[in-house]
């Protein structure tokens, strides 16, 4: 165990990050440096960055020697009480182990960026309305174990309950390179509380996940393509977004591309973000070498149906929670639902890495 453990840094490149973090602390202490104060912060969210996985490492391989030391003085002693204690610690390890490994699988040019995902109410009524609140509530409380932070852009409210449609920001170390393993339509079988017969209902939901692109990342965007509306905001953000129009949409006409943000200070804040969202769909649509049908910039799935889902979450007649893609099941539902999903994360990359 001790040998597997110090080729751990060979494996995970600890000395690219040693390197790479030197060549970040020179830039910081060059002159100028704070004068633009948007490369700056950049370089400072890289370098605190590297800096966590650095320590995360560290404190990983301590841990890792602190309980093989454990090991052998239970073996010494014969203290079954002990050896429990090995198990639970290495079990901790393992999974630390593992989150740090999948971060070594993210090397596509956006992983480590932000991310934005929507999600949309598909077949089934009030009922995948209300599905696409419990989704987004599960959504928010994986960012908010994984230390990531959460803020909604635009959201459109169902006609009796839930939610029709809501986009947000990820923000956080590896965001995309996580979420992006939660692309396509998400199916729910329950017995539905809107249904006064009780019977058992199966809806369906969409979830679109794209990177947040800095201003590196060139996208040309004809001014003359795009058509903006503006409209008050209904969301969260305070007395200001009901008196004025500061709701923007944006309508990329060539491919019938649809963004909005309402939830910004004002119009011109809430363009900019709509931009960034256009930008990242339009990349996406680029990237799939220009795919003949526009509904794959949301992703692999067809119709927000039957058919296309990647995953089902059953609450009757038993409960389960599969993914159709990975095989791998859980189940214990709510404990999904309370945003326990990285297994299916770790699933996903493991198999499609």
């Amino acid at each position: 165990m001790k040998r597997t453990s110090g080729n751990w840094g060979i494996h995970f490149d600890l000395a690219g990050l040693k390197k790479e973090l030197e060549e970040l602390e020179h830039k910081a202490s060059e002159p100028g440096f704070w004068n633009d104060t948007e490369n700056s912060q950049k370089v400072l969210q890289r370098t605190k960055s590297i800096q966590n996985k650095l320590d995360s490492f560290k404190k990983l391989l301590s841990d890792c020697e602190d309980t093989i030391t454990l090991a052998e003085l239970g073996i010494e002693e014969k203290d079954e009480t002990v050896l429990e204690e090995v198990r639970q610690n290495f079990d901790s390890i393992y999974s630390r182990y593992e989150k740090i490994r999948l971060e070594t699988l993210m090397t596509g040019e956006y992983d480590s960026n932000d991310a934005i995902i929507t999600l949309h109410a598909g077949a089934g009524g009030t009922e995948a309305m209300d599905w696409v609140q419990m989704l987004f509530r599960m959504y928010t409380r994986w960012a908010e174990r994984n230390g990531f932070s959460v803020r909604v852009l635009d959201m459109l409210d169902g006609d009796e309950a839930g939610i029709k449609s809501v986009t947000a920001e990820i923000s956080g170390d590896y965001a995309y390179g996580y979420l992006r393993s939660e692309k396509g339509v998400h199916r729910l079988v329950r017995i539905s509380p809107f249904d006064a017969s009780g019977r058992r209902h199966t809806s369906f939901a969409s979830m679109e996940v794209m990177p947040v692109l800095d201003d590196t990342v060139e996208v040309e965007i004809n001014p003359d393509d795009i058509k903006m509306d503006v409209y008050r905001a209904s969301g969260a953000g305070g007395q200001h977004v009901n008196k004025t129009s500061s709701a923007v949409r944006l309508t990329h006409i060539p491919t019938g591309i649809v963004v909005a943000c309402q939830n910004e200070r004002s119009q011109v804040q809430n363009r900019e973000t709509a931009m960034k969202m256009l930008k990242a769909k339009l990349l996406e649509l680029k990237e799939k070498e220009k795919a003949e049908k526009l509904s794959q910039i949301q992703g692999e799935q067809m119709d927000i149906a039957w058919g296309s889902q990647i995953r089902s979450y059953v609450f009757c007649p038993y409960t389960l929670v599969k993914d159709h893609r990975t095989n791998y099941e859980e189940g214990n539902v709510q404990k999904v639902m309370d945003g326990e999903i990285d297994e299916f994360i770790q699933a996903y990359l493991s198999k499609f890495k």
